[in-house]
């Protein structure tokens, strides 16, 4: 639990910096510091919270795991395998998991910009000289954070863990003391304040619901990062320590804009006396790396889960921990996201500036996992359609109510993640059509494993000793490089082992399920096929699987120490072929270049590993 305090709840536990201040900011200053508005926006706070992050993602959203697994492209594999790939409604999931993969990572690129500025700017409370020192400072800690990713979300969120505790501490103590002097906001949590400023003033609410959505940024990687610490940590969590504590935060800065208007300047700040504002800048300058640290494991959950539903190239995954299939590091995709987010605080330079980018990637995500969740709901869980109907209203039209408010900011900033997630959408939909037409190619030029067997019964050819392994993705066919050293070289080693790596689209495999082994119908011909079962949070490690399959077969007799890896390189060259417009060609050539080294992927020594492979037009 200390250690999902760490990772999980870092940008939910620090919304309070920035949410109320930009509901009462000059970008929506129609929002006045009067009763009616104060007790109207921190009710519309409470029952977003309530809803929201408790109702819909603790208790229900969450249970939508896959083998422990979370995130939008995880629920979507398990509707996938639920309903059959070859169900119609598979295609539609497929296509609204991957825009809200994209949109999750736009959250990716603004959380962190948007938390560290936000947190450095209470230096303006402290003193208005210290304000050109806000970015150069926010520059130096995010480099930091990215260059610490690599040691794994298990001893971040260790080291991450005990601030957590003492920043919810700390906001549960900033609050109560307001509450006290000015009780009167604890009528907000009635639900009729909400709905009786809605009814009164529907025009400022919508534009302050645009603003209060920044409350629940957070619940959407809260589910992304599911599968680092489980759900029950992250419930215990939430019930016993963060929930009260942003409840009773959020219910002191509202008492406090009562008893004194002018602190909507920046009322999180305004909380503490002048002698603990510094110590209160560096603390939640602290907790807002952490609240970084949640969207950047998300991505590189999401990016992996991506790449082993061929929505993404090949990455490099670094495995952190050896006792949690989840906690990785991906290089490539840590690198992008500190020069984008770098490139978001140079750009606009100010949390309020980034705000209104904010909200849109993130009620979008929201909107999207929810239609998931109530289609597994009502066809894998058979939930009676009048219970699916109630929770799409309820929980669907406060959410769809948050997404309107924000859509209307599109020109002020909310175009910033729908570029993203625009640029994003075409990589991952590009990347899935080129390998499905590639794969079909690159399947007629390798042939019937089956033929290519009886080929060898019957026109036998020169064996050399040793042990080649062949790292093959299609099991049904001959592995390229094999084919080209029996056509090219007429010699065939004294054992062969074609290893496949089959997904099968849940998150991990248990170790003695994995490995299946055949002799492709043939006992006699030194040549046999491992069929290797991994979940997307398992490593795709060819020795490993060597190792299992040793012995298992007379024809796996060996020494795995003594094998030698070859891969089967297809290279893609332009070409006039129809199928993809010329651009988007060039895109897939592109990204199929910038793949990582199969050697590192697939964990082969890299002295007893040699390429060979042909070439294809695209």
């Amino acid at each position: 639990m200390l250690g999902a305090l760490g990772i999980v709840f870092g940008d939910i536990g620090t919304s309070p910096l920035y949410a109320l201040q930009t509901v009462f900011s000059i970008h929506h200053n129609e929002v006045a510091p009067t009763q009616q508005d104060v007790l109207g926006v921190v009710s519309m706070v409470f029952w977003c919270l309530t809803l929201i992050v408790t109702v819909a993602y603790l208790g229900f959203i969450l249970r939508a795991d896959n083998n422990g697994e979370g995130g939008i492209l995880s629920l979507a594999a398990l509707i996938k395998r639920k309903l059959g790939s070859t169900s119609s409604r598979v295609k539609v999931v497929m296509v609204l998991a991957i825009i809200g993969a994209a949109l999750f990572y736009g959250d990716s690129l603004i959380t962190p910009a948007v938390s560290v500025l936000s947190a450095v700017e209470g230096l303006h409370v402290v003193s208005s000289d210290l304000g050109p020192w806000v970015v150069p400072i926010a520059v130096v800690i995010l480099t930091s954070l990215f260059a610490v990713q690599r040691w794994g979300t298990g001893s971040i969120g260790r080291a991450f863990g005990p601030i957590m505790l003492i920043w919810f501490l700390v906001l549960a103590l900033l609050g109560t003391p307001q509450i006290f002097a000015n009780p009167t906001i604890l009528r907000a949590l009635s639900p009729t304040y909400a709905v009786d400023f809605a009814v009164d003033r529907p025009i400022i609410a919508f534009i302050a619901a645009g603003a209060v959505v920044l409350a629940v940024t957070g619940v959407e990687a809260l589910y992304a990062d599911m599968g680092h610490f489980g759900r029950r940590p992250i419930v215990i969590a939430w019930l016993s320590i963060i929930f009260p504590a942003l409840i009773l935060n959020y219910f002191g800065q509202g008492a406090m804009i009562l008893g004194d208007p002018t602190t909507i300047e920046n009322p999180f700040f305004r909380l503490a006396p002048g002698w603990a504002q510094m110590p209160l800048v560096i603390l939640a300058t602290a907790a807002t790396i952490i609240a970084s640290q949640a969207v950047i494991s998300g991505a590189f959950s999401v990016s992996r889960q991506a790449t082993r539903l061929s929505l993404l190239p090949r990455l490099k995954v670094i495995q952190t921990s050896r006792q949690e299939s989840g906690q990785i590091y991906v290089p490539a995709v840590n690198a992008i996201l500190f020069l984008g987010v770098l490139a978001l605080v140079l750009s606009f330079r100010s949390s309020q500036a980034l705000a209104s980018a904010y909200g849109l990637a993130v009620t979008a995500t929201l909107l999207l996992e929810l239609s998931l969740f109530l289609l597994l709901a009502l066809e894998v869980w058979k939930w009676r359609l009048p219970w699916v109907v109630l929770t799409g209203l309820t929980i669907g039209g406060v959410e769809f109510a948050l997404f309107s408010a924000n859509v209307v900011k599109i020109a002020a900033g909310g175009w910033l993640p729908l570029a993203i997630a625009a640029v994003l959408v075409t990589i991952m939909l590009t990347w899935k059509k080129g390998s499905v037409l590639m794969f079909g190619r690159r399947a007629e030029m390798e042939g019937p494993i089956e033929d290519f067997v009886d080929e060898i019964g019957r026109a036998p050819v020169l064996r050399v000793p040793g042990v080649a392994v062949y790292p093959h993705g299609n099991p049904g066919t001959a592995p390229l490089a094999l084919r080209s050293n029996v056509e090219c070289n007429h010699v065939l080693h004294e054992h062969v082992v074609i290893v496949t790596i089959k997904n099968l689209g849940v998150p991990h495999v248990p170790h003695d399920q994995r490995v299946l082994v055949s002799d492709l119908g043939r006992s006699d011909d030194g040549i046999v096929h491992i069929l290797y079962s991994i979940g997307f949070n398992d490593s795709q490690d060819v020795p490993s699987a060597l190792r299992q399959a040793v012995g298992r077969t007379p024809e796996l007799d060996f020494d795995p120490k003594s094998a030698m890896y070859v891969i089967s390189v297809f290279r893609i060259e332009p070409g006039s072929g129809t199928g993809m417009p010329r651009w988007q060609k060039s895109l897939f050539r592109t990204l199929e270049k910038a793949s990582a080294n199969r050697t590192q992927v697939l964990h082969l020594p890299p002295d007893r590993t040699t390429v060979m492979g042909e070439t294809a037009e695209l």
